[in-house]
């Protein structure tokens, strides 16, 4: 039986519909209805539905959704009822900024462990996290149990660390270091390229969109 691919847009709307409901719910809202959920995101409601959809039936026609059950089912098909421990590479600017960020812990990320190869660095805190050398990335990474890698590293020697990473059994990685990164076909890779993004935008700007 062939298995339904689902959108990525759809899984990335997902997360953007989750993180309203969190929002909703704190205001102590019970239930919503997808016009709703439409109107605080920037969707049609027909989206909404069609996004839904693919994971099955949520809701009472002519009720709305429950919002803390539709949460609850967004959660979990996103893999957040669990706990992940994150690995962060590369301790600038970017990645002191991604260190300090309250919403990956909300979320289940949880930072575990901090690399870089700076000897200022190396041993200070972070969050109550010790920097630790490169050379230690490994051992550390084994030891946590770490699932998913966070690179912040110049891209000359990027390809190196999320090598390091794989051998280390992370089975994720993000990437914000420019350049194309070559990993195994298990391996889920995501690149997050802040100077496309805003090339994206002029070009969007430019042409009027």
């Amino acid at each position: 039986m062939k298995t339904l691919k689902i959108p990525e847009a759809t899984i990335i709307r997902l997360s953007v519909y989750s993180r309203y409901l969190t929002e909703v719910d704190r205001k102590g809202i019970i239930t919503i209805s997808s016009g709703e959920i439409a109107e605080g995101v920037g969707v049609s409601p027909a989206q909404v539905r069609k996004d839904l959809a693919y994971f099955g039936e949520f809701g009472t026609r002519g009720v709305g959704y429950n919002v803390k059950d539709l949460n609850r089912h967004i959660l979990k098909i996103l893999g957040l009822g669990e706990e992940w421990n994150v690995t962060l590479v590369g301790l600038g600017n970017l990645g002191l900024a991604l260190s300090m960020y309250k919403g990956f812990r909300e979320r289940g990320f949880n930072i575990t462990s901090i690399f870089d190869n700076d000897p200022e660095k190396i041993g200070t805190l972070v969050n109550g996290i010790e920097i630790m050398p490169v050379e230690q990335l490994e051992e550390v990474v084994q030891k946590n149990h770490t699932q998913i890698g966070i690179i912040t590293v110049p891209s000359e020697v990027a390809q190196d660390i999320v090598s390091l990473l794989i051998k280390a059994g992370v089975q994720a990685i993000l990437n914000f270091a420019p350049g194309v990164l070559n990993v195994p076909p298990h391996i889920e890779l995501r690149n997050v390229d802040l100077t496309v993004n805003l090339e994206v935008l002029t070009f969007n700007l430019r042409s009027g969109r």
